[in-house]
């Protein structure tokens, strides 16, 4: 019995997901209200506060369930023990490509979060989480990159900081013209050259070395 209110909750908690997705999508985040989703879930707005503490952190909630499956080969990529972190760092780049030009859910969360968002008071702590969010991804690509050199995958000379974060800003910025332009091109089917191309430049650009040490 214990086991199914379990699942039950866990529906629950699923749909009242579902509807903050398509109702955010619709209205945008700040003119959508609790009760809007209660309704498009067919909840009271009880069931929405006994899940989650305010709307802040249902839209949290929301992003993460299309963000962990990626955790995997963030670990990955950073595991001492794997023998090619660069191909890991290559796949966790070309799966968040490829998910969110063919995921429904993922690319209606990536829309609202780039879209459909202000960062307004209420979603304050939203921001926060978001902010550190982005701070921990630079930090693992950073480590990956690092990984990657150990390996003599990537130059020795290679800064991985500015590396990382030109990776990430691709990345980003990927994602962010494929909510405003999703038929410009066909990120599906070149996301992976799109990605090599960008590994390309870590291996071989000059800009990306690291500055050399002034003599003292």
């Amino acid at each position: 019995m214990a086991r199914r209110t379990k699942e039950e909750a866990q529906e629950t908690r699923n749909r009242i997901l579902d509807a903050a997705e398509h109702v955010f999508s619709e209205k945008g985040v700040s003119r959508s209200s609790l009760a809007d989703i209660a309704q498009a879930a067919g909840v009271t707005r009880g069931a929405i506060y006994w899940h989650f503490e305010n709307k802040g952190d249902l839209f949290t909630a929301m992003f993460d369930r299309v963000i962990l499956p990626l955790d995997e080969l963030k670990a990955a990529s950073v595991d001492p023990g794997e023998p090619d972190p660069l191909g890991r760092i290559k796949d966790l780049c070309t799966l968040c490509l490829q998910d969110t030009a063919t995921d429904a859910r993922r690319r209606r969360v990536f829309e609202i979060l780039f879209l459909k968002c202000e960062f307004v008071e209420e979603m304050g702590p939203v921001m926060a989480r978001h902010q550190a969010n982005m701070r921990e991804g630079l930090m693992r690509i950073e480590e990956g990159l690092r990984n990657a050199m150990s390996k003599g995958q990537l130059p020795a000379d290679l800064d991985a900081a500015r590396a990382a974060r030109v990776l990430h800003s691709f990345i980003t910025g990927a994602l962010h013209d494929m909510a405003i332009l999703p038929d410009q091109f066909d990120v599906a089917k070149h996301a992976q050259r799109h990605v090599e191309a960008m590994l390309d430049a870590l291996r071989h650009s000059p800009a990306l070395r690291a500055d050399p040490v002034a003599d003292k």
